[in-house]
């Protein structure tokens, strides 16, 4: 069978094209609504711990104490110009001379730069003072007894110096021996002409003889032990409670403790004695804050 040939122009061939084909290709096109994006969520800012402004408890007068918290946010306070030691959350203990006067101002440092100051009544004390009809022995320590004494008054403020990490002073502290309290802290004598003697620093407890034990007011750390007596003190330990507080205790006849040891409060520390300059067996009780002498009977009460 013979084919049948077809004849078809070029320009038919062109026409058909033109009328087929775009000029330009053809594209899908996907719709899609269009999806708001979360906004990332802020950090929150860490709440800041404690109160708006000073908070404390304690013996407002002087020689006392009190324990407090500063203002949130505190990063540096003050009573008066004496710089406290704050804890994680802000509490701090602060103490008042037994010369103290009636005003003092608790202030703050805080992280936003502000500053508060809180304003404190310090009550005065009646203070034992017996005036006597005599003068006072002229003169003052001889050399040759200042040679011997100032190394003891080196060791003694170094010992006060340590600041240990103890928590003693967040206690209510205990009577460290049971007696008669034979000297009471802050009476002094007034000699004639009106000059005065050195104030009693502490509180001594009378117990009727030597060899009675007496133990921690509170936990500390043993800062100072001088098994060798001082001219004055005789067997001096001294017990840093922490944030600058420490107590001291003289004219032991033993001392149970060594330098660097830890101690709880009522755990033996020494037998009472009369070694140094003493007139009879006792316990010489003596507390401290920052150079701030202390009545220690304002931390026990009345036994």
């Amino acid at each position: 069978m013979t084919p049948v040939r077809f004849a078809v122009s070029a320009a038919l061939v062109s026409m058909v094209s033109a009328c087929v084909a775009p000029s330009e290709p053809t594209q899908e096109v996907a719709v899609v609504q269009p999806v708001e994006e979360a906004q990332p969520m802020p950090t929150p800012t860490p709440a800041v711990r404690g109160p708006s402004t000073f908070t404390y408890s304690g013996e407002l007068t002087q020689g006392g104490w009190i324990r407090g918290q500063a203002p949130a946010g505190t990063v540096r306070a003050w009573l008066d110009e004496k710089p406290l030691t704050l804890d994680a959350d802000g509490h701090f203990f602060a103490a008042f001379d037994r010369d103290a006067g009636l005003t003092a101002t608790l202030r703050a440092e805080l992280a936003d730069a502000r500053s508060l100051a809180s304003p404190l009544t310090i009550s005065a004390r009646s203070w034992n003072i017996e005036r006597v009809n005599v003068a006072r022995t002229p003169g003052g320590a001889t050399e040759a007894f200042m040679r011997i004494r100032r190394p003891e008054l080196d060791r003694i403020a170094a010992a006060r110096a340590v600041n240990a990490d103890a928590e003693g002073w967040r206690q209510n502290f205990v009577w460290p021996a049971k007696g008669r309290i034979s000297g009471r802290f802050g009476s002094q004598r007034i000699y004639k002409g009106g000059e005065a003697g050195a104030y009693h620093s502490g509180l001594d407890i009378a117990t009727g003889g030597s060899g009675a034990v007496y133990v921690a007011p509170a936990d500390g750390v043993v800062t100072l032990a001088a098994t060798t007596p001082f001219s004055l003190e005789g067997n001096l330990l001294i017990i840093d409670h922490g944030q600058g507080l420490n107590s001291a205790f003289l004219h032991s006849s033993e001392l149970m403790v060594r330098e660097g040891q830890k101690v709880t409060q009522g755990q033996p520390l020494g037998r009472i004695g009369a070694t140094g300059r003493a007139t009879g067996p006792h316990l010489h009780w003596s507390l401290m804050w920052n150079g701030s002498r202390l009545d220690p009977l304002l931390f026990v009460g009345e036994m």
